[in-house]
């Protein structure tokens, strides 16, 4: 029996050529040992911290306006209740619009994070397709955040011939 499976073994090697050579890399762990990449994260949280106080302060004034509000609104006529209210809303959409242009899709912290530490992670991926190159690795599997493949040998893809089953090229 176990003959027979290891011949059965070595004819698939053999008809479906060599094994795959793959390498598994831990992206977060090399990040997290390189000097530039805590440099840069130090800088952004520093700045995600001032931005934040500014937010909070913005949000303890406007709370702080609100329960005024709240306290004189039955002594006030409509039109002065209503520019209070004005008043309340603009500040409110200020607060708002100061959080989305800090921490919001491709706000400030997003732009900042590209300019410090995309050029820290393009390193690090360069530096795994040397080294995929030079071992002949077919793929390397980032382990960090789930397993995702960060290079792999473009002669293995076959996505242009399941274009021409489909039809399509």
């Amino acid at each position: 029996m176990k003959k027979t499976l290891l011949v059965f073994g070595f004819l698939i090697t053999a008809l479906f050529g060599a094994a795959q050579k793959y390498a598994v890399v831990d992206t977060r762990y090399i990040l997290d040992k390189m000097p530039e990449y805590r440099n840069a994260q130090q800088q952004l949280d520093v700045m995600a911290a001032t931005w934040q106080q500014q937010i909070d302060s913005m949000q303890t004034a406007l709370d702080r306006l609100y329960r005024e509000f709240d306290a004189e609104q039955v002594m006030l006529t409509v039109e002065l209740k209503k520019r209070k209210e004005d008043q309340l809303f603009n500040k409110e959409k200020e607060l708002r619009d100061l959080q989305r242009k800090r921490f919001g899709f491709e706000g400030d912290l997003f732009r900042k994070r590209q300019e410090l530490v995309k050029p820290v992670q393009d390193k690090v991926y360069n530096a795994i397709q040397k080294l995929a190159a030079s071992r002949g690795y077919d793929f390397v599997l980032d382990k960090s955040e789930g397993i995702t493949i960060i290079f792999a040998d473009p002669k293995l893809d076959k996505s242009e011939e399941v274009l021409k089953e489909l039809g399509i090229r």
